[in-house]
């Protein structure tokens, strides 16, 4: 330890240690370089909890940084804590103090104080000249600081960006970073997010949370039980009482309120010690207070009402607590370091990543339901979760700050992603029907449709497969063009071109990278360049059974059902599972072989090369081989039935004779029924879709008894599970046509 660090904030310490480890080093890596000049902007408790730590990292380097420390919002307002004195405590100097805030905690008295600190920001950047701004989060205070930053020429980084919540607060949150120039994230689906908002992957660093870098050794402290006293009473017990903070939504202030009254009324009622903060001064507020003040909290002798607790303590407090209650974000981040339940109330936090300590009741309608929660949660314990941080967020953000290069050009660029050159609208392109062309390759034909927005079929060519590679290319092509010439005559404006074909195919490159054993020539070969360099067009590709999930999404039953499964029952079996509104392609683009799921170790040997497989049992192939065999030995045809000349035994003939009777047949269909119904159930038991759907020419027959193996042999949570036969007629073509259409009103595929 450095001398004279003895009664220091532990912030500071932490970072004097480790700053002896790099002294050395650093001095050797700045030698000659210019003092970074480093603005820190804080507008509430919240977000110095999360800057504070960056602040102590800088001041702990001096030779490389020059801190400057810009005060506004609610820190400077007397009815919540004037938390700038905590700031002044750790020894920072305040450089400027902005009184930002309109009083009214209404949504009229927000957008008016991003107005006032608008009007004020200016003068205070323009005398610091700072060469980075750091914002925090998504307060409106934080929208005003990187709106005059930006129009200012000064770089902002932006923390904890690329999250999603739920409510306004990602939209400010989003828009601050569109006007940040750096961002350092806390997850690693925050850093995609960003991302997928064409930031500069560059300026991005996935760093972890400020924050996180002492929480994860807070709990180690001696002296919490002295500061549970502090707060809460001598007879307190560590993991006996409640933190409850809850915010208002500003976008839903009137059952944020209701959610409010009734949290308190259920801690009430569960009797237990709670220490309770007031709320943000967001808009909402302020009637939050009311409802406080008109049910007695403050008063109450089982509640501590506080404006403030610094954050040091507040961790401790959290850390030993018997649950956390409310909307807060510390709840569902702060909380999992140190496994401490947590009932997230309401909406505010709806897409927060959090840890298994947190459960949602984010319908809050009844009293009841909120004590319930408690009753669930109060007195657990979760493993520590490390979802946002692993702490060495500041270590990080520190060597960031010092890469950023003051001589590159100021305008920041986006990454947008490449697409094709289009043609400007005009009337004809707006009263054209927007539509799609569907190419379905099967074992025995090669189809192509001009397929309408709403999955109509508006014109579809038919021609035999070709067995070699280049005459299906050709094929294909020559089909293609011809649609696109009559999709001009019938008004139809195709927005590219979507593939279904069998085998295992790479959606994202557009590759069959293995095809059955029905397609010759058809492994390894990339479908997308030629169509695509071709028709000038964009180009999607997926196998059929995923193409008939598709299919069923957009148009089927599947339509508006968040999770289930598309089996098709052909010549073949095949299908494909929706999980989350997503088609699931899995790491090397095999899952969904539902026909290859075994349902015997030593069943009849499948065309994959293995035994006892679904396909083996149910497919098209496999009622015509049990046909020929009963055919061979005279056991098929029963009276009513004949075989016409030069017409082949298939698994029609099979399916009349059981109907008429014929017990050899019957036993044949029922073994496949159980066989198919046996695999459903696996998938069930692995997936537990909401709905599964029977596809192909054999859907219908197989219904009844998939349903009847399903009553009998399932687990009894999945009984209920819909099973229905598809009502669409081209699953194939209407699938490969849905990856087009649903580009075209950017629904992510």
């Amino acid at each position: 330890m450095f001398p004279g660090t003895e009664g220091r904030n532990p912030h500071e310490v932490y970072y004097l240690n480790m700053q002896r480890a790099r002294e050395q080093l650093e001095k050797m890596e700045n030698n000659g370089k210019r003092k970074l000049k480093v603005c820190v902007a804080t507008c509430n408790r919240a977000d110095y909890s999360k800057l504070a730590p960056i602040m102590f990292g800088m001041k702990a380097n001096p030779d490389v940084f020059e801190l400057e420390v810009v005060v506004l919002g609610s820190h400077l307002i007397d009815d919540y804590g004037n938390t700038f004195r905590m700031i002044e405590q750790d020894e920072f100097d305040i450089g400027s103090k902005l009184h930002t805030i309109v009083r009214g905690e209404d949504e009229a008295a927000m957008v008016e104080s991003v107005g006032l600190a608008l009007v004020k920001l200016p003068d205070v950047l323009q005398r610091l000249s700072p060469d980075v701004l750091i914002v925090h989060g998504d307060r409106f205070d934080a929208l005003a600081l990187a709106t005059a930053a930006a129009l200012m020429n000064i770089r902002i980084l932006h923390l904890e960006g690329g999250e999603v919540s739920g409510t306004i607060d990602d939209s400010i949150r989003h828009a601050i970073s569109k006007l940040a120039h750096y961002h350092a994230c806390c997850t690693r689906s925050a850093e995609r997010h960003l991302i997928a908002m064409c930031e500069d992957h560059s300026r991005i660093l996935l760093a972890g949370c400020p924050s996180y870098d002492k929480l994860l050794s807070a709990h180690q402290r001696d002296d919490y039980a002295d500061i549970i006293k502090a707060w809460l009473g001598d007879c307190v017990k560590e993991q006996d009482y409640i933190v409850a903070l809850q915010h208002p939504v500003t976008t839903d202030i009137r059952n944020s309120i209701k959610i409010y009254e009734l949290m308190l009324d259920a801690l009430i009622s569960f009797n237990k010690r709670t220490l309770i903060l007031f709320p943000n001064i967001d808009a909402g507020s302020k009637e939050m207070v009311r409802v406080m003040r008109k049910k007695g909290i403050e008063q109450h002798p089982n509640f501590r009402a506080v404006k403030h607790v610094p954050f040091e303590q507040f961790i401790q407090l959290v850390a030993h607590a018997g649950c956390m209650i409310g909307n807060s974000s510390c709840g569902v981040r702060e909380a999992g370091a140190f496994g401490t339940p947590v009932i997230n109330l309401g909406t505010r936090q709806t897409g927060r990543e959090t840890g298994e300590n947190v459960l949602h009741v984010r319908d809050a309608d009844t009293q009841n339901k909120i004590y319930h929660a408690l009753e669930l949660q109060f007195g657990k314990r979760y493993p520590c979760s490390k979802i946002y941080g692993d702490g060495n967020a500041v270590p990080r953000i520190l060597k960031f700050l010092q890469s950023i290069n003051l001589d590159e050009p100021l305008q920041k660029t986006f990454c947008f992603p490449a697409v094709k050159d289009c043609i400007s609208q005009d009337i004809d392109h707006i009263l054209e029907t927007q539509s799609a062309l569907a190419v379905d390759l099967g074992g025995t034909n090669l189809r192509v449709a001009i397929v309408s927005m709403v999955g109509k079929i508006v014109k579809k060519y038919t021609q035999s497969n070709p067995k070699t590679y280049e005459e299906r290319i050709d094929l294909i092509l020559h089909m293609c063009k011809e649609a696109l010439t009559d999709a001009v005559r019938l008004n139809c404006r195709v927005l590219g071109v979507g593939v279904s074909t069998g085998g295992r195919v790479n959606p994202k490159e557009g590759v069959v990278l293995h095809s059955t054993k029905l397609i010759q020539e058809w492994s390894s070969v990339d479908i997308r360049t030629p169509i695509s360099n071709s028709l000038h067009l964009p180009v999607w590709v997926d196998n059929d059974g995923n193409c008939a999930a598709l299919a069923e999404r957009k148009f089927g039953h599947g339509k508006g059902v968040e999770n289930f499964v598309t089996i098709i029952t052909g010549t073949g079996i095949g299908g494909g599972i929706v999980q989350h509104n997503e088609l699931i392609h899995g790491s090397t683009f095999c899952a969904a072989e539902l026909g290859h799921i075994m349902v015997s170790l030593d069943g009849p040997e499948c065309m994959c090369g293995s035994r006892g497989c679904i396909e083996a049992y149910a497919s098209g192939m496999a009622l015509q081989r049990e046909a020929k065999r009963l055919n061979d030995e005279d056991l098929l045809f029963t009276e009513g039935m004949s075989l016409k000349k030069e017409e082949q035994v298939s698994a029609i003939h099979l399916i009349n004779a059981a109907r008429l009777g014929n017990p050899k047949a019957d036993a044949v269909l029922r073994t496949a029924g159980t066989a198919l119904g046996v695999g459903i159930i696996n998938i069930l038991h692995m997936v537990n879709p909401a709905m599964v759907i029977l596809s192909g020419v054999l859907a219908s027959f197989y219904e009844s008894p998939v349903r009847q193996i399903i009553s009998q042999r399932a687990l009894t949570s999945a009984r209920d599970i819909q099973v229905l036969t598809s009502d669409l007629e081209e699953p194939a073509l209407l699938g490969a046509a849905s990856m087009v259409l649903d580009y075209a009103t950017r629904r992510t595929y």
